[in-house]
């Protein structure tokens, strides 16, 4: 990041401190849901503010689908920050759940978050969803990510054209990936949060169960290995968690295909590309179940997957009629 450049709040708009941890000060609770294009950096932003993988990130577009919660502590408020779909232009089925799914998550949260790749700027897709924030009825931040691949006058040019679209109450510049600015924009998401009780245990990072995490893990490495092959309209399902005696836990997950060639592909050479991604797999999902994992994955060919109601209740999203 250049040394010029500021990390976390604008001059000019000070953040309060949030309350040291064992202070007297009330509990804050409140849900913060974090909307921008798809490839903005939310899912990389909200595992960087939880401190703790708890949404997917890949090069692939489109991969956050539902709403994933993550939870992070600031002293003595909670943070519910909401991962949502990236907003696009909707084709198919699957597109128009994801995009209506992003704009309920802003309208039902206590703050809502732009989230703009500073390389990119106001381009097609962030001046889109600047023209409908003004219809969202919340308080409303600016984030400017990946602060450390632009120059400073190119980021302040940014922010200025932002805020002449619309008027958020704050505007933040960070670095998702490096963490600049984080700790900063951690403690402005604090203020901002209601007073009230904690809505979930301290030490609790998302609201999602461990078989939801771990098969959106699975999916991670699939888009990882497979970016260039495989379309994003594939889907992983846990089907078993059996603990075992000695501590462990034997996962079986299937990953569902459109069509035997996509199969195939996943399957790779002698069953190569599917034993890399599972070995990718097990990893993530030991450190986040926190106990060592046996992880055995099938391929499947699921034909017209993305109408089917029951996939869309299984993601937590609106099956859109017509």
């Amino acid at each position: 990041m250049p040394d010029d450049v500021p990390a976390g709040p604008v001059p000019g708009a000070p953040v309060p401190g949030a309350p040291a941890a064992g202070s007297a000060e009330p509990t804050r609770a409140g849900f913060v849901a974090l909307i921008g294009a798809p490839n903005a950096g939310k899912s990389t932003l909200l595992n960087s503010l939880v401190g703790s993988k708890v949404s997917i990130v890949s090069r692939k577009v489109q991969t956050t689908r539902a709403l994933v919660r993550g939870i992070a502590m600031v002293g003595p408020a909670q943070i519910i920050l909401v991962d949502t779909p990236g907003i696009f232009p909707p084709r198919r089925r699957l597109d128009r759940a994801m995009v209506t799914s992003a704009w309920s998550g802003a309208g039902d949260a206590d703050a809502v978050a732009l989230l703009l790749d500073a390389r990119r700027g106001i381009d097609e897709e962030a001046h889109a969803i600047l023209g409908k924030l003004p219809d969202v009825r919340r308080p409303k931040l600016l984030i400017l990510n990946k602060i450390d691949l632009v120059e400073r006058s190119a980021l302040l040019g940014l922010a200025a054209a932002a805020n002449g679209a619309v008027p958020f109450d704050r505007t933040y510049m960070v670095s998702a990936l490096t963490g600049d600015g984080v700790e900063d924009l951690r403690t402005g998401l604090a203020a901002l949060m209601p007073e009230g009780p904690w809505l979930y245990p301290e030490d609790q990072v998302s609201d999602a169960p461990l078989r939801l995490l771990a098969a959106e893990i699975t999916r991670e490495k699939i888009y990882e290995r497979l970016h260039e092959e495989l379309p994003y309209q594939s889907t992983v399902e846990t089907d078993s968690w059996q603990e075992r005696p000695d501590g462990s836990a034997r996962i079986e997950q299937t990953i569902f295909v459109a069509r035997e060639s996509q199969r195939m592909i996943v399957l790779g050479r002698g069953g190569q590309t599917i034993k890399a991604i599972g070995q990718a797999a097990r990893r993530d999902i030991a450190e986040i179940a926190e106990q060592p994992v046996h992880l055995f994955l099938h391929v499947k060919v699921r034909e017209n997957w993305a109408d089917d109601p029951a996939r869309y209740r299984e993601m937590g999203l609106e099956y859109p009629k017509g």
